[in-house]
């Protein structure tokens, strides 16, 4: 357990680097928080609630939800590159009855989620696969298969993304599905946002990106879809109503922070109350 803490900031993701960081985990107040080496939480788990999602930016990776219809969702296939603390593989796998697939470089992430986040073994419909996420969207052994591709590659630093090329999120286009959704976690240096914005929009077209407005910690998750249509408002309210009825996650919330299209880059961090 780590003893030196700071105020929970919500950073994870995978080191890239040959000589890996350790992991271990800390508890506060009933929330486990991984760690990679450092005081900076890389994922977390409310004991209580160990299969839903605890932080908001992670809530916000499920948002390619609002895009498909419910009562599909357990016939199509989810991928994570970079494990964290397992929350979007759990609750793919355990809320969604999804075939789930995560990526993860590091052994030890692997090991922890399965020691202090109870993440379940790998079975039929889960497989936890120890490989470089890079190597992975280049392959073409899933490419065409995922419907909901969910992106969050950092190191313990976490001062941005390890894999933010356009030819890095040109492979992960080849992975979708033609009505596939990419999820993608922005987080650290304010100036690195457009930047990682642009290549996803070289990848996808302006057309195919939908993006939230930044967390009060600074992550900004951005969806990237194979189809450029923009269902109406009705439709969206409808899905997150209907989100919200079947699964833990504040979808009607998402709508209000979520935009077609890219927004002029704002470096503050919203404030909703």
């Amino acid at each position: 357990m780590s003893t030196r803490r700071r105020p929970p900031s919500p950073r994870r993701g995978r080191a890239s680097a040959p000589a890996l960081p350790d992991v271990n985990c800390s508890d506060l107040d009933g929330v486990r928080y991984l760690h990679l080496g450092t005081e900076w939480v890389q994922g977390s788990m409310r004991h209580e609630a160990p299969y839903d999602i605890h932080l908001e930016y992670v809530q916000r990776m499920m948002a390619w939800l609002l895009f498909v219809e419910p009562e599909h969702v357990a016939e199509l296939q989810a991928m994570q590159l970079g494990l964290g603390a397992a929350a979007l593989t759990k609750f793919c796998h355990h809320h969604l009855r999804m075939p789930t697939v995560a990526i993860e470089l590091n052994p030890q992430v692997i090991a922890a989620c399965r020691l202090w986040f109870k993440l379940p073994a790998d079975s039929a419909s889960l497989q936890v696969v120890l490989g470089d996420a890079a190597e992975v969207a280049a392959h073409a052994h899933w490419r065409g298969q995922i419907d909901a591709l969910q992106v969050d590659l950092y190191d313990h630093e976490a001062a941005a993304p390890v894999l933010d090329s356009v030819d890095f999120y040109a492979d992960c286009r080849r992975l979708l599905t033609p009505s596939g959704c990419m999820s993608v976690n922005l987080f650290g240096r304010a100036q690195e946002n457009p930047r990682s914005l642009a290549h996803i929009v070289a990848a996808f077209g302006e057309q195919s990106v939908w993006c939230f407005k930044p967390t009060r910690e600074g992550n900004t998750v951005v969806l990237a879809r194979q189809s450029t249509d923009v269902p109406s408002p009705e439709v969206l309210r409808a899905r997150a109503h209907a989100i919200e009825a079947h699964w833990p996650l504040p979808a009607r919330k998402w709508l209000k922070v979520l935009r077609h299209g890219v927004p002029v880059v704002d470096t503050s961090s919203e404030n909703e109350g």
